[in-house]
């Protein structure tokens, strides 16, 4: 996973890793590279209280940048939560590292742990690659997603500054912010301005996007396609039905062919016999009689021959 891939922190030792100790919070910056740029103060309220009750359960990790200068490399929630708590210091392990893999290891602890907007995310992927120099399908293999998981939340940082700051503030959704990717920057901004001020869905946005873009309108397309299902069903049932029917008046057709045919086929086989009586020289008389119901036939046999 991500620590094999940038290799953070390779030279240190077991016991320098798990030794804790106590560092002023006044000491302490949070890290330049944290991608989470909105902190719920209600959570981080009820993190302050857990930490009062119970104590902190897992030291924060720092690295000493300047002589007595400490930045944070994991746990800015919890730092900020001890602030609130007034503590006086923190208790900490430390770790030797580049700028780089403290950046690194910052992004990914984060990327890991925190529930980051989706352009909180995308800032943080594009961050890893450049300070690593790596392309999009190494970052995808190195944090376990794929290459196109991380091309879709890249994309959103092609949207303008403000755009991309709605998404933060949770005043538009991500799906909101992809409707928009195809828009120049006037054009963002003006969808933005609507979104927010007529409470646009993101369907209604999609639409609206269309339009400017001279494209098919999305809700129109789909309800096409709905009434297209719609009918091909009608008509599918339809035919099922019909076939239904004639295969039911087929069998009585059938069935009543058969009556029929079978009369007549016994009628020819009685000729035929008769036929045969008379080449072997048998005298005989026939009387045929067809009637509405039946066919009739009389034969007499002389019984001196």
């Amino acid at each position: 996973m991500p620590f094999s891939l940038f290799n953070f922190g390779k030279s240190e030792s077991n016991n320098s890793k798990n030794k804790v100790v106590n560092i002023k919070l006044d000491q302490i910056v949070p890290n330049r590279y944290q991608p989470r740029k909105v902190f719920d103060q209600d959570g981080l309220r009820e993190l302050a209280h857990t930490i009062e009750e119970h104590g902190l359960l897992q030291p924060i990790v720092l690295r000493e940048y300047e002589p007595a200068k400490y930045e944070i490399i994991a746990g800015e929630r919890r730092f900020r939560a001890m602030k609130m708590l007034n503590w006086e210091t923190a208790p900490a392990i430390l770790r030797k590292m580049t700028d780089e893999e403290a950046a690194s290891l910052a992004l990914v602890e984060n990327l890991q742990r925190a529930q980051l907007s989706s352009v909180e995310e995308a800032q943080a992927y594009r961050q890893l690659m450049d300070l690593n120099h790596l392309t999009q399908a190494a970052l995808a293999k190195g944090m376990g997603k794929s290459q196109s998981f991380v091309a879709n939340k890249l994309r959103l940082l092609k949207l303008i500054t403000p755009v991309q700051t709605a998404i933060l503030d949770h005043r538009i959704s991500e799906r909101h912010g992809r409707a928009l990717l195809d828009l120049n920057e006037k054009q963002q901004r003006t969808m933005l301005m609507r979104i927010v001020n007529e409470h646009l869905t993101v369907r209604q946005t999609e639409d609206e996007v269309a339009k400017l873009l001279g494209r098919p309108i999305p809700s129109v397309v789909a309800k096409q396609k709905a009434a297209a299902r719609e009918t091909a069903k009608q008509a599918s049932t339809s035919t099922k039905a019909k076939k239904a029917r004639n295969k039911k008046r087929g069998k009585k057709t059938t069935k009543s062919a058969k009556k029929v045919t079978d009369g007549r086929i016994a009628l020819n086989t009685i000729k035929k016999s008769i036929k045969l009586a008379t080449a072997n020289g048998f005298r005989l008389t026939t009387h045929e009689k067809n009637t509405k119901d039946a066919y009739q036939i009389t034969i007499e046999i002389p019984k001196q021959q």
